[in-house]
């Protein structure tokens, strides 16, 4: 059994520098990999004097996230990948407890820690918290995060669990599935690639985990800020995408989702958030420029496409239940309204 620990790097040679020790420290049954998406720091020239033994894939372009792995990962043979982003701090004994829920269960083929922020450690950080879900629209959201609420760590979240989706923030998947599914979308560019993965491995028959006895520490928005417009223009634009691509009943929901797009950007609007407003627009723009390329993907997809597991899609509407209900944490939703 190879385990590969593979950290996609652009410009972050401070993030090596502060959290590559605890990654040494703690994975001494992974290979570790950085692949550089061709930096114009100095991060490469220092991996290359500060950590030797760290093995390093040097890409010819940056296509982002999901093309700066496909890329890198093309050059790895492992059976079982841990996709790591560089801000990243992982803990003792972060790699075996997902390792054995691997093991445990054929038909898991990724899964993802518990994900706590780096900067208040008793909170769980917005990137994945403790396992992702999807509403009856596919907004996103996660054990221990709706929306703009994270909660704080009491242990409630200790378990291992089905979900939907896994974080790309720090993603175990089993590398054969990986190259199978065709690997992350490389229009996405990033943000939502790992959704859309996941989707598209529970369209045929799979299993994703969270794994609760695993914990690290993540910065977040440690190349994009989380209230960029460019993150903004990429999660609307990407999630559209990965509706239209994975959805496998009538393309309604499409247009209900876009009418809940225009609601937020009309609210970007009245909170004078101009460049959101526009990130919004621009990106149900792409989506009419790219609807030839994501029909093609969706007939292949429809082709290929076995068994759906549906685990980890909420049947209600969360917008409505934060916003309208009161509901902040996960615990107030009710197991009934999930599909098993």
């Amino acid at each position: 059994m190879k385990i590969a620990v593979v950290i996609l790097n652009y410009n972050g040679k401070d993030y090596l520098d502060k959290f590559l020790p605890s990654v040494i420290q703690n994975s001494a049954d992974a290979e570790i990999w950085v692949v550089d998406n061709c930096s114009t720091d100095d991060s490469v020239s220092f991996l290359q004097s500060e950590y030797p033994q760290i093995h390093l894939v040097e890409n010819e372009s940056n296509g982002g996230f999901a093309k700066g792995y496909n890329d890198g990962l093309k050059k790895i043979e492992a059976d079982y990948y841990v996709l790591l982003n560089s801000d990243v701090e992982v803990t003792p004994n972060w790699i075996q407890p997902c390792i054995e829920l691997f093991q445990q269960d054929d038909k898991i083929a990724a899964l993802q820690p518990k994900i706590l922020a780096e900067q208040n450690r008793h909170q769980f950080e917005h990137a994945g918290a403790a396992g992702g879900f999807l509403d009856k629209n596919y907004f996103p959201f996660c054990r221990g995060r709706i929306f703009d609420i994270v909660e704080e760590d009491k242990g409630q979240f200790n378990d291992t669990k089905e979900v939907f989706w896994a974080t790309g923030a720090c993603l175990f998947i089993k590398a054969d599935l990986f190259h199978q599914m065709g690997g992350f979308d490389e229009d996405f560019f990033a943000h939502m690639e790992e959704i859309d993965l996941c989707w598209r491995l529970k369209r045929h028959g799979y299993k994703i985990y969270y794994c609760g006895h695993s914990t690290v520490y993540h910065v977040g928005g440690g190349t994009l800020n989380y209230m960029h417009p460019r993150k903004t223009y990429l999660n609307f634009r990407n999630s559209l995408y990965t509706i239209y691509k994975n959805h496998e009943g009538s393309l309604s929901i499409l247009f209900r989702r876009m009418v809940l797009d225009g609601i937020a950007a009309s609210l970007f609007l009245l909170k004078f958030q101009f460049k959101h407003f526009w990130a919004v627009f621009k990106a149900h723009m792409s989506l009419y420029a790219n609807l030839k390329s994501l029909k093609k993907k969706r007939n292949a997809l429809k082709q290929s496409t076995s068994t759906f597991n549906a685990v980890g899609l909420y049947n209600k509407n969360i917008t409505f239940k934060k916003f309208l209900g009161g509901v902040k944490y996960f615990k107030d939703l009710k197991d009934s309204d999930f599909k098993s």
